[in-house]
């Protein structure tokens, strides 16, 4: 097998990833805001939460210091090992990278990062998660 078709089809690996990663962070808090008036009781897992928190915290993080995601280094620069030069890959590449990567101001990204970080943590009080040793016990709250 050609050595540049796998490193394309790790880079687009790599980008379903991504994907996968921003829908997480995305909708994470979204059915965590639904699901409390709905009573699911899986909204306040403590590992869903943490794992949720410390995702957009990562993202909040990177954006403050300026750096790009490690999922789009190694993307990239398995897209370079494959040859190719501008996003001339696959079908599933090509409208993947028009979701995620949108051109605007480093602020407002800075900005649109925190302020959903921020709603995420306000979730937290909210939707207060169980704490870590109960299992699924009714909350009263």
């Amino acid at each position: 097998m050609d050595p540049r078709l796998l490193y394309s089809l790790a880079a687009d690996a790599t980008l379903v990833v991504h994907a996968a990663f921003v829908l997480f962070v995305i909708l994470g808090l979204a059915l965590t805001l639904v699901g409390k008036p709905l009573g699911w009781r899986w909204v306040r897992n403590p590992w869903f939460r943490l794992a949720h928190l410390g995702a957009i915290g990562f993202v909040v993080l990177e954006a403050w210091l300026g750096t790009l995601c490690p999922l789009t280094v190694w993307e990239m620069a398995l897209r370079e090992r494959a040859g190719d030069v501008v996003y001339s890959g696959s079908f599933m590449a090509h409208w993947l990278h028009r979701l995620l990567f949108y051109q605007a101001p480093a602020w407002v990204f800075i900005a649109v990062y925190t302020l959903f970080g921020g709603l995420v943590g306000l979730s937290w009080l909210w939707v207060r998660p169980r704490p870590l040793g109960r299992k699924g016990r009714p909350d009263p709250r």
